[in-house]
């Protein structure tokens, strides 16, 4: 999750609440500094290079990096005639970003119509991620949206004892499980393969990212359809789960401790916002 997706605190899910004697307003919108160097590359050039990024917060959406206008490389962008109108901010003026022989319409925005409050965000533009070839913070490319500060993972060893099973057979037994826990999401327990029955596993095609632990793969466990999935070569920061299997609880039986496991609120990922339907294909390029 991060501070207004999936179930965070801005967000329409949150799982908890705000302990004010007086009711918020339905929506919330938080723009902050990231203090962090952005910067965009399209057509083979640098676009936009920043240490003054501004992220908003919206609920529902990921956040977005919104750069000063002075930090984007003339000429790259020309105004479109046509206008959208923001629930919150007001006026938005489109743009298509033109660099070298590469072109994209709609690839950019402003809000040109601030109420007084929004100010954070006056002489800023920012840039549509799946219109750009690459996002990046320093040298290094940040896949699928802005990174989000709120957003965190810790990984625990534990003795507790996971069994899972399909119908009768055994499909993993471990007393040495990984707990992975992130922001907005319900638990999540990973194996070692020692552990494992590879036997009960079918790979299948098709994979997915996460910009927060890397390339995911999948599995069926007999007529269970993607009941087991692994991160084979998990990023850096997560590495501890790599190659280890992790088990859908409303598929397949997960008992943990003796306690059966049953799907909770936030195991779903929901994608959110203007950078919906992420790909694979992020990865590359």
């Amino acid at each position: 999750m991060g501070l207004a997706w999936q179930q965070g605190p801005l967000a329409g899910g949150a799982v908890g609440r705000f302990l004010v004697p007086v009711e918020l307003p339905e929506r919330l919108l938080y723009a902050e500094p990231s203090r962090r160097r952005m910067r965009v590359r399209f057509g083979d050039s640098w676009i936009a290079d920043s240490e003054d990024v501004v992220l908003l917060h919206e609920p529902g959406r990921y956040p977005v990096a919104y750069f000063p206008l002075e930090d984007v490389v003339p000429d790259v962008l020309t105004t479109e005639d046509r206008t959208t109108k923001h629930k919150d901010l007001g006026t938005t003026t489109w743009f298509t970003v033109t660099a070298g022989d590469a072109q994209k319409t709609r690839a950019a925005w402003q809000h040109t119509d601030l109420p007084n409050h929004a100010g954070d965000l006056k002489g800023r533009v920012a840039f549509a991620w799946r219109a750009m070839d690459a996002f990046y913070e320093e040298d290094e490319r940040i896949v699928g949206h802005a990174a989000d500060p709120y957003h965190r993972i810790d990984i625990r060893r534990t003795s507790r004892h996971l069994v899972v099973r399909d119908g009768n057979r055994v499909v993993a037994d471990s007393s040495r499980p990984m707990v992975l826990y992130e922001s907005g999401f319900a638990p999540r327990w990973y194996v070692p393969r020692e552990d494992v029955d590879d036997t009960a596993l079918t790979a299948v095609e098709g994979q997915t990212f996460c910009p927060y632990k890397g390339l995911c793969s999948y599995y069926d466990i007999g007529a269970a359809h993607r009941a087991a999935w692994s991160y084979e070569d998990a990023w850096t920061e997560v590495r501890r789960i790599s190659g280890l299997v992790s088990f859908e609880p409303d598929k397949v039986e997960v008992e943990l401790d003796g306690t059966r496991l049953r799907l909770e609120p936030g195991q779903g990922v929901v994608s959110h916002g203007i950078d919906r339907d992420l790909s694979v294909e992020e990865l590359s390029g």
